[in-house]
């Protein structure tokens, strides 16, 4: 009989009331910061923010991690799952557009309590789970009437990028699986919803070499039920890029929006290492004009792209538990 955490495609066992699992974390809840967040996607930060809620610790712990400051576990404040619902209600009374758990999967029993708790006391806003992907696929269907929006990324379809990278070669399966998952949700629930419209499409343009569309975000044109997958554009890594980019759009097409994202930028433990030499370099501009162009030619219409000179450092809150 299997027995301690099973949350993650890790199946660690670790009983974490007496110990931390492979995510860094014991059972109590890590929280380092829940505040507004302005440097999501359009459709999930608009001009107000997202409530964005980071938790300790995670199952992934890749080796070019932009949060490694909290993504060992050994950072935060210990919340009850009463409190944990108690800050959400607060976000919401920031009037930021959606609950946006970043880094939740080793804390999904205790998140769907403190939902559960929160819209007893009028939470209405929708939820977002920001995760890395390497989900199981139980854990997403017991938060099927918990989450609104789903937000993986989607990291590799190689085994070997994936062992290498963050230890997990079965990284493409899970993800897969997950993500199937998750769009079979949404669909049930009736696709992808805008406020005051059910269909909202953005498509890439040659000649701006960004996101064309005819108006600009407002509170009318925030995301209240969806898919968005995220996929970071490693070093020399365009190749399996464009496949990874391929199979969502045969796979998924328009039930999802994809975010091609070019922030990646190497971080103080990568350049102080000899280990990874391919990732002490930013992403050159010109391989992901490239990528943007491979996905415009395969009929990716649905996509957030980046602006130039994107630095990662910008998207890296101060993790000081701030409305903790």
């Amino acid at each position: 009989m299997d027995t301690g955490c099973l949350e993650c495609p890790r199946r660690c066992r670790t009983d974490r009331t007496r110990q931390k699992g492979y995510c860094g974390c014991e059972s109590d809840i890590l929280v380092t910061r829940a505040a507004p967040h302005m440097w999501e996607e359009p459709c999930i930060s608009g001009d107000k923010g997202s409530g964005a809620v980071f938790f300790a610790g995670c199952n992934l712990h890749c080796v070019y991690c932009q949060n490694k400051a909290i993504s060992d576990g050994g950072k935060g404040k210990k919340v009850s799952v009463e409190r944990l619902a108690e800050i959400f209600l607060e976000l919401q009374e920031k009037n930021v557009y959606n609950i946006n758990l970043v880094t939740p999967t080793h804390y999904s029993y205790e998140i769907k309590e403190a939902v559960r708790l929160a819209k007893r006391e009028n939470l209405h806003i929708p939820v977002v789970y920001n995760c890395g992907g390497y989900e199981s696929v139980e854990t997403v269907e017991s938060l099927e009437d918990t989450v609104d929006i789903w937000m993986p990324d989607f990291k590799y379809i190689s085994s070997e990028t994936a062992r290498r990278y963050s230890n997990c070669p079965d990284y493409f399966e899970r993800a897969a699986e997950a993500l199937d998952e998750m769009v079979r949700q949404v669909r049930k629930k009736g696709g992808v919803l805008f406020t005051n419209e059910s269909t909202h499409h953005l498509c890439l343009s040659h000649e701006s070499g960004s996101i064309s569309e005819s108006e600009d975000y407002t509170s009318s044109r925030i995301m209240m039920r969806g898919v968005i997958v995220r996929h970071m554009l490693l070093p020399g890594n365009i190749g399996e890029s464009k496949r990874i980019l391929r199979f969502l759009h045969e796979r998924y097409g328009n039930d999802i929006y994809i975010s091609i994202m070019s922030q990646y930028t190497p971080m103080p433990h990568i350049l102080n290492s000899d280990r990874f030499p391919e990732l002490r370099v930013k992403v050159d501009r010109e391989e992901y004009d490239r990528l943007v162009d491979f996905a415009l030619k395969i009929g990716i219409e649905n996509a957030f792209i980046q602006e130039e000179d994107v630095a990662m450092e910008s998207f890296i809150p101060a993790f000081d538990c701030e409305g903790v």
